[in-house]
C-alpha cells in the first residue's frame, strides 16, 4: 500500500462513517439516552419491573451502539489528520505505522456497520433454530448433525448458551431433526442470515466405493417472542400428539410420553418438545415455539424474498450456501457471492465472517 491508496481507502472509510452518521443519527440517540438516564432516576421507575427492563435493554442497546460509532469516527478522524502531518513532513517511518493499522481502522467501521444492520426489531431477542436435514437418508441426517454442531460451537465462541428444545435421533447416524434455542444479545440478527437451505458435498463415510454424494439439509430461525404478543392460536386449529422422548440424555427418556408435538393445521406448521420431564412444561415449550414460527412467517409475508427461501424443498437449486469437500474445498455463499477457504474452521463454528457478508449484502 502507498500512499496514495491509504488516501483512498481513508477518504473511503470517512465517507462510510458520514452516511453510517445520516441513519443513526447519533445526536439524536445521545439525547434519548438522556432521557432514559433522567426516567431511571425517578424513584417509582422499577414499581414497573417489566417497562424497566424494556427501558434499559434499549439503553444497553443505545449506549453500545453510540460507543461503537464514537471509537470509529475518532480513529478515523485521527488517522486522516495524523496522515496529512505525515504527509507534509514526509515521515517514512509514521506512514509505515499507519498502514499497519489500516486493517484496524477498516473493522472498526465493519463493526459499526454489522451494528446498524442488527438494529431490527427482533435482531436483540434469542433464537429458535430449527435444523431438518432432506434429500440423501443417511447423509443429510449426518449433515444436519455437522450443521447443529457448527451452531453450537459458534454460539459457544460468541458466549451465548444454548438450549436443547427436541432432538430426533437418526437411524444410522446423525439426526432426523434438532430444535434448541440460542440466547445471547442479537442472537436472532445474526442466526436469521442462516436461514435456508444448506448444501454439502464430500466423499460420504457410509460409501464403500468412496463416492461423492450431495446433502441437504433445511435450517429455520425464528425470533423468541415475548408471551405478551398479539397472535392468537385458537385450540381447534391445534392437533397435538405425545409420544416416548428419544435421543441422548435424560432419566424420563423412553419412559413416559412426555415429549409434545403440536401441529398448527391452517399453516401445515409443525413443532416439537421434549426437553423437559413434565409434559405441561413441554407443551407450553412447544406453543411458544409455534407463536414463535408464525410470528416469523407474519414477517415473511413482508418480504417475498425471504418468503420464497423458507418455502423451497429441501434439494437441488434451492440452497443458500454450499459446502464443498470434494474434490476442493470451498464454502460460498449464494446471498454474498463470496467464497472461503477455511472449510474445517468454518465447520467448527468459525462463520462470524460468513453472516457479516450476508448482512453486508443484503443491505
Amino acid at each position: 500500500m502507498d500512499s496514495y491508496e491509504y488516501g483512498e481507502l481513508l477518504k473511503d472509510l470517512k465517507n462510510k462513517c458520514e452516511n453510517i452518521a445520516k441513519i443513526i443519527k447519533p445526536a439524536k440517540l445521545q439525547t434519548r439516552l438522556d432521557e432514559i438516564i433522567q426516567i431511571q432516576q425517578n424513584p417509582e421507575f422499577w414499581n414497573d419491573t417489566k417497562k424497566a427492563g424494556e427501558i434499559n435493554k434499549e439503553k444497553v442497546k443505545l449506549e453500545r451502539m453510540l460507543q461503537t460509532y464514537n471509537q470509529a469516527k475518532s480513529s478515523i478522524d485521527d488517522a486522516h489528520e495524523l496522515f496529512g502531518l505525515v504527509c507534509s513532513d514526509n515521515d517514512a517511518t509514521t506512514l509505515e505505522l499507519l498502514f499497519a493499522e489500516s486493517s484496524s481502522l477498516e473493522s472498526r467501521i465493519k463493526k459499526v456497520e454489522i451494528e446498524v444492520m442488527l438494529s431490527g426489531e427482533n435482531d436483540m431477542a434469542n433464537a429458535i433454530v430449527t435444523i431438518q436435514p432432506g434429500a440423501g437418508g443417511t447423509e443429510s441426517q449426518d449433515w444436519g448433525s455437522i450443521l447443529y454442531r457448527m451452531y453450537l460451537r459458534w454460539a459457544e465462541r460468541r458466549g451465548f448458551k444454548s438450549e436443547i428444545l427436541d432432538y430426533q435421533v437418526g437411524e444410522e447416524a446423525g439426526i432426523k431433526g434438532v430444535a434448541f434455542l440460542i440466547k445471547g444479545e442479537n442472537a436472532y440478527g445474526y442466526m436469521k442470515s442462516e436461514n435456508g437451505i444448506h448444501r454439502l458435498v464430500r466423499i460420504s463415510p457410509f460409501d464403500a466405493n468412496a463416492k461423492r454424494h450431495t446433502s441437504f439439509a433445511s435450517v429455520q430461525v425464528s425470533p423468541e417472542v415475548d408471551d405478551d404478543i398479539d397472535i392468537v392460536i385458537e385450540e381447534k386449529d391445534l392437533r397435538i400428539d405425545t409420544y416416548r422422548a428419544s435421543g441422548a440424555g435424560g432419566q424420563h427418556v423412553n419412559k413416559t410420553e412426555s415429549a409434545i408435538r403440536i401441529t398448527h393445521l391452517p399453516t401445515g406448521i409443525v413443532v416439537q418438545c421434549q426437553n423437559d420431564r413434565s409434559q405441561h412444561k413441554n407443551k407450553a415449550t412447544a406453543l411458544k415455539m409455534l407463536k414463535s414460527k408464525l410470528y416469523e412467517l407474519e414477517l415473511e409475508k413482508q418480504n417475498t424474498s425471504n418468503a420464497s427461501e423458507e418455502k423451497s424443498e429441501i434439494g437441488w437449486g434451492h440452497q443458500i450456501r454450499s459446502y464443498v469437500l470434494a474434490p476442493y474445498q470451498q464454502v460460498k455463499d449464494a446471498r454474498s457471492n463470496i467464497a472461503y477457504s477455511n472449510v474445517e474452521a468454518i465447520l467448527d463454528g468459525d462463520i462470524d465472517e460468513i453472516i457479516e457478508g450476508v448482512l453486508i449484502s443484503k443491505a
